[in-house]
């Protein structure tokens, strides 16, 4: 399938839930694509209803208005196709590192897969991602970001068309999380997949993507779709330019815009 090509579509979206206090409008008639290749960043304040599209996109609820499709149809669950990444790990503490990383390899769908094809995919995911010294060793035993390497070589390992990323890297120091994006990038490059990030960072949201979605205060909807025009494969040294400045400024600005929204509903409730 060629870059470009239209594969999730959520088209005039809207979620509501119930309160004690009456209807709750997180998402409202909000419509945008994510094409094949694409790494795609929504950014706005805390609350405004990110994971709920992401949340759409990997199947887990279904909007109370509008479709959410893959290729034209409505995503009605979970599937293989979508892998998806959490701010907590996501791995088994009572498995290894290799064990994590063949755990889904394991699972009934991926039964057409022989033994010697699971151990090369295992093999390659350690090497991949630093991992091969510590493929006996216990998550417990692990750095923060090796945890994150190990939930990254999980996802990916099963070969997922699509990866759906919730603040992956949120509680990460700096250093192993800008190690981590660079990781990432080289694993994307390296295997072209098509990404959704919800992230709370600008300035990662500018690094890692293609485009990036300003989320409004709730009821969601898009403020501003803003295309970067960075070539892949890219090099940290990108941050210190004055386009990727200019760019994230643009973006803080707008998302500052509708935190102030945002507190100035919370102080008229």
């Amino acid at each position: 399938m060629q870059q470009n090509t239209e594969r999730i579509r959520f088209a005039n979206v809207s979620m509501q839930y119930p309160t004690p206090n009456g209807t709750l409008d997180v998402v409202k008639d909000m419509s945008f694509s994510i094409n094949q290749g694409d790494f795609v960043s929504l950014v706005g304040p805390s609350g405004c209803g990110k994971t709920t599209l992401l949340s759409m996109a990997a199947g887990f609820v279904k909007p109370t208005a509008g479709r959410v499709t893959l290729d034209g149809k409505p995503i009605e669950g979970p599937g293989p196709d979508r892998g998806v990444m959490f701010q907590e790990y996501g791995v088994f503490p009572w498995l290894t590192v290799e064990q994590n990383i063949a755990f889904g390899l394991n699972l009934s769908r991926n039964a057409r897969l022989s033994a010697a094809e699971k151990k090369a995919t295992v093999e390659r995911y350690l090497a991949l991602m630093g991992l091969a010294d510590f493929r006996h060793a216990f998550p417990k035993t692990l750095s923060g970001g090796m945890r994150q390497r190990l939930a990254l070589a999980r996802t990916y390992a099963v070969h997922p068309e699509f990866v759906l990323m919730d603040e992956p890297f949120g509680a990460l120091d700096a250093q192993t999380r800008s190690a981590m994006h660079d990781l990432l990038l080289e694993v994307l490059h390296a295997e072209g997949k098509t990404v959704l990030l919800i992230t709370h960072s600008v300035e990662e949201a500018v690094y890692l993507s293609n485009k990036v979605l300003v989320i409004s205060a709730r009821p969601s909807r898009i403020r501003e779709v803003v295309d970067i025009p960075f070539a892949y494969p890219r090099h940290r040294s990108l941050q210190e330019t004055q386009e990727f400045n200019s760019i994230r400024a643009r973006i803080h600005e707008s998302v500052m815009r509708e935190y102030e929204a945002q507190q100035a509903q919370a102080r008229a409730a």
